[in-house]
């Protein structure tokens, strides 16, 4: 019994540490958020 609480438990820390390194899939893996980007936009002459 103490054997399976003990594997259940490495089990749990080895995900725990998983989930915590995976990269998110808001940026590059620099540990913040994404710096917004400017796109122009055409806009035709008023005449």
């Amino acid at each position: 019994m103490v054997e399976l609480l003990v594997f259940s438990g490495v089990v749990a820390l080895f995900g725990l540490a998983f989930w915590l390194t995976a990269d998110s899939d808001d940026d590059g893996g620099g540990g913040g958020l994404m710096q917004p980007v400017l796109v122009p936009v055409r806009v035709k002459p008023n005449r």
